[in-house]
């Protein structure tokens, strides 16, 4: 078994060795040109962060499923007896055969690498998980980040950030600091009182029901969750860039094309366009497509696309094939309401997480 595990594992990275080769070889590039090591730290540990989460979500999303999948009675109409009985199966396997944990070990391991390789070579979903350093686009490689100016549209012309703010509906994204599993998001930016600073809102609900289809309406945060994002107005850059920190990096924020309504001249839709670079090698690339709306056509999306590739943004991610679309779901559906969410409401969850968001809230500001 662990024979079989161990080839596994190496065939499962000998697959992206490519990828892995280019990925160090970046590394070392960020590192030997950046005046401060610590800024290459801090920006190979925030790609580090989001690289693992992700492999790691899989298989707690997989174990979700078989659990509200499993048959049979149920105990307190939660948890199956079947699946309590091949869980202790499973656990006694492991706890006693040294070989078979030996196997789980090292196929898991094989496992992990194989995803995060997957990533880099943009084989995971390049949506949400295109880990590449300076990555390519029709065979070209795409070094470092762009200029505001390069990116900049017209209608960015006289730009009010008093009027950006409020709540926007994410349609796209290409982000791996964002999670495909995850539905309903939302942003809602506001200004500190003194304008020097800006809080995002950043609300989901997750697993979306194409992700984990038995157990998406079971989770704790099926009926939402909020986390923040927070950055500062610096006086010296031009309007429409902001500036996001996080994970013990700084990056900016390009607000890159915004649409008015013609009626009221508020701002309907935008394109966002994050990137951290460090020592000439791009690290992170993140666009997002906004709208007011929880809903957008096909033209509008269509629309949108026509305006990013014009802005020169095809090259970071903002082609069609590249980005992931965020599932919504009906925005009259009822909270839902089942045994599972009974029960996390019985021992406070939903509490918790309204605390855990007004502290970090406050914190913040």
């Amino acid at each position: 078994l662990s024979l079989a595990a161990l080839a596994f594992s190496i065939g499962g990275t000998a697959i992206h060795s490519g990828a892995w080769a280019d990925f160090f070889r970046s590394v070392s590039e960020m590192k030997a040109n950046v005046a401060d090591p610590a800024d290459a730290t801090a920006a190979l540990n925030f790609w580090i962060f989001f690289a693992v989460g992700h492999p790691i979500l899989q298989p707690i999303l997989w174990i979700s499923d078989v659990l509200h999948g499993t048959p049979g009675p149920k105990i307190a109409d939660l948890v199956p007896y079947l699946f309590l009985a091949g869980n202790a199966v499973a656990i006694g396997a492991i706890a006693f055969s040294k070989e078979i944990r030996n196997a789980v070990n090292i196929a898991a391991l094989g496992a992990f690498f194989a995803y995060v390789g997957a990533g880099l070579d943009g084989q995971a979903g390049l949506g949400d998980f295109n880990l590449a350093l300076d990555d390519q686009y029709k065979g070209q490689v795409v070094k470092g980040c762009p200029a505001y100016d390069d990116v900049r549209q017209p209608s960015m012309n006289n730009f009010d950030l008093e009027k950006y703010q409020g709540k926007w509906y994410e349609h796209k994204f290409h982000d791996w600091t964002q999670f495909k599993e995850v539905y309903d998001t939302t942003l809602d930016i506001k200004l500190t009182p003194d304008g020097k600073g800006w809080i995002d809102d950043f609300g989901v609900k997750g697993p979306a029901p194409n992700a984990a289809p038995l157990s998406w309406d079971k989770s704790p945060v099926a009926n939402g969750a909020h986390y923040f994002l927070f950055g500062r107005v610096d006086e010296k850059d031009p309007p429409g860039v902001l500036r996001e920190s996080g994970f013990g990096v700084e990056f900016p924020n390009y607000i890159v094309d915004v649409q008015k309504d013609e009626a009221t001249g508020e701002y309907k839709e935008a394109i966002q366009f994050q990137c951290l670079e460090r020592g000439g090698v791009r690290v992170f690339e993140g666009i997002n497509f906004m709208s007011r709306s929880p809903v957008m056509t096909e033209q509008e999306m269509t629309a949108m696309h026509a305006r990013a590739e014009k802005a020169g943004m095809y090259p970071y991610g903002a082609s069609p094939e590249q980005m992931h679309t965020v599932a919504r779901r009906d925005a009259s559906a009822p909270e839902l309401d089942n045994s599972w969410q009974r029960m996390w409401k019985s021992i406070g969850v939903d509490k918790l997480l309204e605390l855990l968001t007004e502290s970090i809230e406050d914190g913040g500001r």
